[in-house]
């Protein structure tokens, strides 16, 4: 089979059993209607349901178009694409969320702009169905990454994505452990487009973004990607100093003008500026301590996810991790 014609597609899946058989069906379908070789990789990220048997079966049923990725526990969805990333043979590769909100059917699509010679292809999503409260979030994070890491594209929480080969590639010689890939993957390209895609409300099963996951995976996207957050606290404390010095020189025209009566002998403007410079040095903490605790994490190097079994076209491959390999990739080099 020539990988250069190759599609293939990586689908996180975590506690999805509701959306998995849609899932399976309309991804064969539109892979199908692309009239190139494809396989489908299905990466079970520590689900607690029916997901992992699903997809063992599917893999089953489908030898030749399913692959499925079974991690020994949760480590989110980016983690997961990465597991699956190390397991593609086509020289297009597509990333896909489970939920379906996402269409499927939009995959030809993002295979056809590619053969336009693009090194990635992104999606906005058209006419979202999100809460109100996710659209301003996703709204201010996309800015903020914009801004921050100087990558123009306008929806990086849309994981409907294509790359090519040896970007995907690149994204694997990375070895940090808080990663988020389209921002990643766009840090490698040379040319980039965006398309618009549909949207479609949830319909079966819960969101796995909470607020406080949300918050998290901002702290992710733009600390794991740029020092911008610790320059612009270096500007903040110009400013704020700035503040001080001509805060003083104000108090001190007060006092001669009206004496040591004016604003309670100074007590409460002491606390105000106080409390300023507190309130500046907890946040100039606690933004260090967020990169000092990702050194930390990545001196450790420990492996980004653990992958326990993979059920693919050889049914041999299915027992590689027995030997210690953690890739498929690592299981070849070592002539297993």
């Amino acid at each position: 089979m020539n990988a250069m014609n190759m599609i293939s597609v990586v689908i996180p899946v975590f506690n999805e059993e509701l959306n998995l058989e849609e899932l399976i069906r309309r991804c064969l379908a539109a892979c199908r209607e692309t009239r190139q070789p494809f396989e489908i990789i299905l990466v079970d990220d520590g689900s607690s349901d029916r997901s992992a048997d699903m997809l063992e079966a599917a893999a089953a049923v489908h030898p030749e178009e399913i692959v499925a990725v079974f991690l020994n526990r949760n480590y989110g969805q980016h983690a997961a694409i990465m597991a699956g990333f190390e397991q593609v043979r086509g020289e297009i590769v597509i990333t896909l969320d489970a939920d379906l909100q996402n269409p499927p059917e939009e995959i030809p699509r993002l295979a056809q702009t590619m053969e336009q010679g693009y090194d990635v292809v992104g999606s906005v999503r058209a006419n979202r169905q999100d809460t109100l409260f996710r659209r301003i979030a996703s709204t201010l994070i996309n800015r903020a990454v914009q801004k921050a890491t100087g990558v123009k594209m306008h929806d990086y929480g849309c994981m409907l994505r294509a790359y090519r080969g040896h970007i995907v590639r690149a994204m694997l010689m990375c070895h940090e452990r808080s990663t988020f890939i389209p921002v990643l993957g766009n840090s490698f390209a040379r040319k980039t487009a965006e398309i618009e895609v549909g949207h479609d409300a949830r319909k079966k099963g819960d969101s796995k973004y909470s607020f406080s996951r949300l918050i998290s995976l901002m702290f992710d996207l733009v600390t794991s990607m740029t020092t911008f957050p610790l320059r612009l606290l270096s500007f903040a404390g110009a400013i704020v100093s700035a503040l001080g010095i001509g805060f003083g020189f104000f108090l001190l025209f007060m006092r001669l003008l009206f004496g040591a009566q004016w604003a309670a002998e100074g007590v409460f403007t002491l606390f105000a500026i106080l409390f300023m410079f507190v309130g500046a040095q907890f946040v100039g903490m606690g933004l260090l301590g967020e990169y000092l605790g990702r050194v930390y994490h990545d001196v450790r190097a420990r492996p980004r996810y653990f992958v326990q079994r993979v059920i693919c076209r050889n049914q041999c491959e299915e027992k590689l991790y027995e030997s210690g390999c953690t890739s498929l990739s690592q299981h070849r080099l070592r002539g297993h």
